[in-house]
């Protein structure tokens, strides 16, 4: 039993020109051809918002904890 080549012949292969090319419009473009946004974007806010203010709080409140607490155990 003999199997199929794995390449297919190119005598066979559509839209193949002599010496391997191809017909200009034969093969898919490299990227699409849309250009901008298919939807506008959402405004950006210029202020930095609440809950990031109270997590840096947040953060330095435990770090000054974690020193108050390394100062105590090594004094």
């Amino acid at each position: 039993m003999t199997s199929t080549p794995p390449e297919p012949d190119p005598d066979n292969t559509p839209d193949l020109e002599p010496g391997g090319g191809v017909k200009p419009g034969s093969t898919p473009p490299g990227a699409p051809q849309t250009s901008g946004l298919s939807e506008p974007e959402p405004a950006t806010v210029k202020r930095f918002p609440g809950t990031g203010i109270a997590a840096m709080v947040a953060v330095a409140l435990v770090v000054i904890v974690f020193v108050i607490a390394a100062v105590a155990i090594l004094a």
